[in-house]
């Protein structure tokens, strides 16, 4: 989808690069020829992308084909140690999973979609879809998204639409802006955020913002995932919103009032 927001005081040729890492990336291993009619590039264009990330270090060549290189990982790690929420709640999040047997997750809003900054894979019978750290959906996909969008004014959520629009991932995806402003009221109202089926069929999270406290933002938010099946008792399991909210209210308190060496 076209991103409205973008000027016209840009290189192209960077805008390429990140383009042929984005493919490098969404194809796994790849050679020369396959990535240039992906990108519709000829295969000496794309050839010379390739070489100037190879020669940073951002891809490696492996028997002819090209793969992500652990470069981006040093810059990864380098962006979310700077994160004050990301070393208040990792323990936390932590000890969520630990508490409801299930995936939990750590997310913030960037650009208008919601970044996976921390997930905890402890539990032995969670259930998780493979989402790596540092991956970006649109906000409304995702209890962590909704949670997000819970906290920002009707105007900013109009913003994010006109941006990146209402795709649906699914049947049950929400893709008109009024039922989505209705969904948010909710989500204030009663403190917490459900993504039932909204982006993979058969799952259930549970998501809780986290407030800052002299601005009333939201700094981000986490979640615990599951299959449906265990998260629904009459409704949502209470046992389930109380250990999300709970956790959301000792990362809140953690991150407004601990200096970053206490953290």
């Amino acid at each position: 989808m076209t991103d409205h927001s973008r000027s016209d005081n840009t290189l192209e040729g960077v805008e390429r690069t990140f383009e042929v890492v984005a493919a490098v990336q969404d194809l796994g291993s790849v050679r020369v020829t396959e990535l240039a009619d992906h990108l519709g590039l000829p295969p000496s264009t794309t050839q010379v992308h390739l070489n100037t990330l190879r020669n940073g270090g951002y891809v490696i060549k492996r028997d002819g084909r090209y793969e992500i290189g652990l470069k981006f990982l040093e810059h990864g790690g380098h962006a979310r140690r700077r994160i004050d929420l990301y070393r208040a709640a990792k323990p936390h999040v932590n000890d969520l999973a630990e508490e409801t047997g299930e995936a939990a997750n750590l997310g913030v809003e960037e650009n208008g979609r919601r970044v996976l900054v921390y997930k905890s894979e402890s539990p032995s019978d969670a259930i998780y879809d493979n989402a790596p750290t540092g991956e970006r959906t649109h906000l409304h996909w995702t209890a962590l998204g909704k949670a997000l969008l819970s906290g920002m004014s009707d105007e900013r959520i109009g913003e994010i639409v006109d941006r990146h629009g209402l795709p649906s991932k699914t049947e049950h995806t929400i893709t008109d802006e009024r039922s989505l402003l209705e969904e948010v009221d909710e989500i204030r109202r009663r403190g917490y955020s459900i993504e039932d089926q909204d982006r993979r069929t058969g799952i259930l999270a549970v998501g809780a913002p986290i407030t800052e406290e002299e601005t009333g933002a939201v700094a981000g938010a986490i979640c615990v995932s599951g299959p449906r099946s265990r998260f629904l008792d009459d409704g949502v399991d209470p046992e389930i919103v109380d250990a999300v909210e709970n956790t959301a209210n000792v990362v809140q308190l953690r991150y407004n009032h601990y200096v970053d060496g206490d953290v």
